[in-house]
């Protein structure tokens, strides 16, 4: 079995060819050809622990994830995770890796896959909404995806902003990196906008001019108890975008406006349906546009297959014996 660090998971595998595995990742969650229990989600005194199995003809681990949202207070990630790797037909651990970097990176790359296939292809200005270690990537995705020469960053956290600009700015040095004074600043120059928030009401304002026609993308609220849209933007919406039919009973984005009836279930659509059908997509990107994403193991599993494989042509990584 390897042990693969964060350095040796960057060393492996590029942002493309990460994003090119999660949207094969969302056609394949469309086959079904794959077997991923529900996770295991405990939460103690306003911290969650998560178990996320999956097995795939390819592959199969699990990954083991916590999140403690006042890390911030100390400085420290609010997300923690180890990813095990196991062979499919001897369930042989393969590889241990860094779970954290392993997340970071598959839901950056979600994010980048919806905006490849439903921002508009003029898109030249990002906002990003929570500056912790997911805004970082979900810019880096996005930059990917589009020509973008400006990046809006909203946090409530100074030094968040502060911190997450200075990083973006020795990755992608000729982006032009703005600190929104607030967030209808960041929404009046953004063309597509990514909310990483744990917030429990709406971090958006309720202004349909300012939130039409643009491209949203909610990775923050996982809990049913979580917001980050608000009632005007869904007005706008045609049809909602998901990565999972999970997403229905897990977000508060989804729950609250399906109560509300301020959308339809007959809306919401997966996005690997919408890939492997390609109908509309040229109209879609001339709409709001929203995608949701809460994730799934079948990412993880998915992405740290490729990296295993990436590492091993690389020979990264270090050999180990439990």
């Amino acid at each position: 079995m390897i042990c693969l660090t964060q350095k040796d998971i960057l060393e492996a595998v590029s942002l493309d060819e990460i994003m090119d595995e999660v949207e094969a990742a969302l056609r394949l969650y469309e086959t079904r050809e794959y077997h991923m229990p529900l996770r295991t989600h405990v939460e103690y005194q306003g911290n969650t622990l998560l178990l996320m199995p999956c097995f795939t003809p390819k592959s199969f681990g699990a990954k083991l994830v916590s999140i403690f949202p006042r890390n911030a207070q100390k400085e420290l990630p609010a997300l923690f995770g180890i990813m095990v790797l196991n062979d499919p037909q001897t369930g042989q651990p393969l590889a241990l890796m860094n779970g954290s970097t392993l997340t970071a990176l598959r839901t950056g790359a979600v994010g980048g896959v919806s905006i490849r296939h439903l921002a508009p292809e003029s898109a030249t200005a990002v906002g990003i909404v929570g500056t912790g270690v997911q805004g970082f990537h979900q810019a880096l995705f996005a930059c990917r995806t589009r020509k973008i020469t400006d990046i809006y960053l909203f946090d409530l956290n100074a030094y968040s902003v502060s911190f997450c600009r200075e990083k973006l700015a020795s990755k992608l040095p000729k982006v032009n990196l703005h600190q929104a004074d607030s967030i209808d600043q960041l929404l009046e120059q953004s063309h597509i906008v990514v909310t990483t928030t744990n917030s429990h009401m709406p971090v958006l304002p309720n202004k349909e001019k300012l939130l039409a026609r643009k491209h949203f993308v909610g990775i923050g609220s996982y809990r049913p108890n979580m917001r980050e849209f608000p009632q005007a933007l869904f007005k706008q919406l045609r049809r909602v975008y998901i990565d999972s039919e999970h997403a229905l009973a897990e977000s508060g984005d989804l729950i609250e406006p399906l109560k509300q009836q301020w959308i339809k279930k007959e809306q919401v659509r997966t996005l690997g349906r919408v890939l492997i059908e390609k109908r509309g997509l040229d109209l879609i990107k001339n709409e709001t546009t929203l995608f949701k994403s809460v994730g799934m193991a079948l990412f993880d599993v998915c992405v740290s297959q490729l990296i295993y494989e990436k590492a091993l042509e690389k020979e990264l990584g270090e050999e180990i014996e439990l």
